[in-house]
């Protein structure tokens, strides 16, 4: 697989991450490796482009063209609220006098709503919230009780590689002591055989040069 890493390292039996100089050496890799280190601009090429407006509503479009035009911003408009007579040009149309009523009506339905809003949140407001921060706790609860199991699996986790680890260090430990005692002896098996070339060719080249040392030389110690 493209970008895939293997990871041989064994921190929990690994030895001479305390050494002096050890952990010096390992920012100076890190250093050396962000200085060779050059990003082209099209590093991100292959990404399709980024759509930053995609959340944008009309109005937010609006109140960001307005803010890169420095422009002001709107007032609230209170005109709803006003209970205007008709225009003194209008003073004896009874239309107008009828649309000024029907204004009035308006007003004072808002107005009952509002009433009517405030009467609700008097009656259930505390009990409606006393279960939203029951919600919550719950909620809480409930992210913590996950958390907690998280943690128990990572904890799991990490004494598993702990107990892994170790065993395999043991093993690695077992089979470099072999592997040292094998290289011993066949050191000594080689030192061995070059003596006992030596000794064929001493005794080819002149038998009666044969001392008893070099006899005892071929002999096991």
């Amino acid at each position: 697989m493209a970008g895939e890493v293997i990871v041989d390292a064994l921190p929990y039996i690994d030895q001479g991450y305390d050494e002096p100089g050890v952990r010096e050496a390992a920012l100076a890799m890190v250093e050396e490796e962000c200085r060779r280190y050059r990003p082209t601009k099209n590093y991100l090429e292959h990404l399709p482009p980024l759509n930053i407006s995609s959340f944008e509503t009309q109005i937010m479009h609006n109140e960001f063209e307005r803010l890169q035009n420095r422009g002001p911003m709107d007032t609230l408009s209170m005109k709803r609220y006003e209970l205007p007579p008709p225009p003194s040009g209008k003073l004896n149309e009874v239309s107008a006098w009828l649309e000024c009523v029907d204004n009035s009506h308006a007003q004072l339905e808002h107005q009952a709503v509002r009433i009517l809003n405030l009467q609700l949140m008097l009656e259930y407001c505390c009990p409606t919230w006393q279960r939203y921060l029951q919600t919550l706790t719950d909620s809480e609860k409930l992210a913590l009780s996950r958390l907690a199991v998280k943690r128990q699996s990572m904890q799991e986790v990490n004494f598993q590689r702990k107990s892994f680890q170790t065993k395999g260090g043991e093993e690695l430990t077992a089979l470099e002591a072999k592997w040292v005692a094998f290289v011993s002896r066949n050191y000594e098996i080689e030192q061995a055989c070059c003596m006992a070339e030596e000794f064929i060719a001493k005794y080819k080249d002149n038998p009666a040069n044969i001392q008893d040392e070099d006899m005892k030389k071929l002999l096991p110690s």
